[in-house]
């Protein structure tokens, strides 16, 4: 009796230990799994996609760690319609900064809210960005971009997420007192710009508005710089002297021309030989191979020069891609207080065609110029005490071609963000590339998966099951 006593008394015993043991545990499980609830995305979650999908840039971590002021983005979705890779991001975001705030919104329990912000509709996973009275909406076509240069070709395109740099884009603009106006020179047939470098522009907090000198009879004391893009017809005299008057006054301008057709641009060639720049006459084609694209000797490949605007292409490795392109030169004798640097070069191998579009080879000829040539440059005239006057000069209006800038995977829009935000003394230029979405797959032999197969549903268990069978008999012999 004692004995059966004694048994029941041990059983309850480590019955109980068990018991509490179990309690235990489960109490630091509850316990680990409310802390690591409150720990932020960017630690819970590790980013093991190939492409650094949900990595921020040193740009976005900057400007967060830079915040004064609180920002919400509001993520408007109906329930159970969240992207996964949207909902990541955007915990990344409120984990970078105790200034940024995520807040759901479901339109179909708020359907009043969007009219604060003048949206009549906006799709599942579009956001809104905030900081007080301003505020940017970002569609679905802000966020994800769809690449369809292969489409005709392979019936398939690529998507590429674009969150970052449209969310960060946003947050700068919002959180931003200062925005400066771009001007763009109407009247002589230029062209316009795409929504792609229009939206690059926007992001980088500049309000565009068109300029006629023809109707003003001067550029706007609130211009931070003129864009001249690619005229079909040249400035007159007195648009001419209004330019100068601008620049001497500590003015910006960002020109790009084509090689001429018909009408040359006298007035506006002008302009730019009392900085000590002129244009040789023809298109430039290039003689090495390594320096043009698509086999097209005039789709250029230019060497980067060292200078603010063109270090970040150098050190992310990008190309600037300039098709039709005339060559520029620099005068030995510039005058006064001005500076010249090279922003984008031809090789040695490169010639200038005589013919320009009327050419009937592009191998160099009697007649032809040879190079190397400058093909973008950067003035500087630091004749103003206060402040100085700067100038890009592209030699082609293709730099800001969607298709181009789509080569040189968006190396053109870069090339184009530096030269403005370097031209208005503007250190907060943003700069981030979509990430694509594609997977690469791994394609094997029908040999090789043969032998894999056999490999993973043959030798793999059958080795595991020998080392069962051995340590199973050793402990039956002891």
């Amino acid at each position: 009796m004692k004995f059966f006593k004694a048994n029941k008394t041990r059983t309850f015993r480590v019955g109980g230990y068990s018991v509490a043991a179990a309690a235990i545990v489960l109490a630091i499980a509850v316990a680990m799994n409310v802390f690591a609830a409150a720990l932020p995305s960017s630690v819970t979650q590790i980013d093991t996609t190939s492409n650094n999908l949900y990595s921020f840039s040193e740009e976005t971590e900057k400007i967060a760690d830079g915040l004064k002021k609180e920002v919400t983005i509001y993520w408007i979705v109906q329930a159970g319609e969240e992207d996964d890779t949207v909902e990541i991001i955007l915990g990344r975001y409120s984990s970078l900064s105790d200034k940024i705030k995520v807040v759901k919104k479901d339109p179909d329990v708020s359907p009043t809210f969007l009219k604060k912000y003048d949206i009549d509709s906006a799709e599942n996973n579009t956001l809104v960005v905030v900081c007080g009275d301003k505020y940017r909406y970002l569609s679905s076509d802000d966020i994800y971009e769809y690449d369809t240069t292969n489409y005709y070709s392979t019936g398939s395109y690529d998507v590429n997420f674009n969150g970052e740099s449209a969310i960060t884009s946003a947050i700068n603009y919002v959180t931003s007192e200062n925005t400066l106006k771009l001007y763009t020179l109407t009247g002589h047939g230029e062209s316009e710009l795409s929504t792609t470098f229009s939206d690059a522009v926007k992001d980088q907090n500049f309000d565009v508005e068109d300029l006629s000198l023809l109707s003003s009879e001067s550029v706007p004391d609130d211009a931070a710089a003129v864009l001249i893009y690619a005229p079909e017809s040249d400035i007159s005299a007195d648009e001419e002297k209004a330019l100068k008057t601008y620049l001497s006054g500590g003015g910006n301008i960002f020109l790009l021309t084509n090689p001429p057709k018909d009408d040359k641009l006298t007035n506006l060639e002008s302009l730019m030989s009392d900085y000590g720049v002129t244009a040789v006459s023809g298109i430039v084609v290039e003689g090495n191979q390594n320096y043009y694209a698509m086999g097209v000797a005039y789709d250029l490949l230019p060497t980067l020069g060292e200078h603010d605007i063109t270090t970040p292409l150098s050190d992310g490795g990008y190309k600037v891609l300039l098709p039709v392109a005339q060559g520029l030169k620099v005068s030995d004798d510039l005058p006064d207080n001005v500076s010249v640097a090279p922003l984008l070069t031809s090789s040695d191998s490169s010639y200038s065609k005589a013919a320009g579009y009327n050419m009937t080879t592009t191998s160099k000829e009697d007649g032809d110029t040879a190079g190397p040539f400058d093909l973008a440059v950067a003035v500087t005239d630091s004749s103003d005490s206060e402040k100085q006057s700067n100038i890009v000069w592209v030699s082609s209006g293709y730099l800001l071609d969607d298709s181009a800038d789509q080569q040189s995977s968006g190396g053109n829009e870069d090339f184009f963000i530096n030269a403005l935000s370097w031209m208005c003394d503007k250190e907060d230029a943003i700069s981030i590339h979509a990430k694509s979405m594609s997977y690469n797959y791994l394609t094997i032999s029908s040999a090789a998966s043969s032998w894999l197969s056999i490999l993973v549903v043959g030798v793999i268990p059958a080795c595991y099951l020998a080392v069962g069978i051995v340590i199973w008999s050793r402990r039956k012999r002891r």
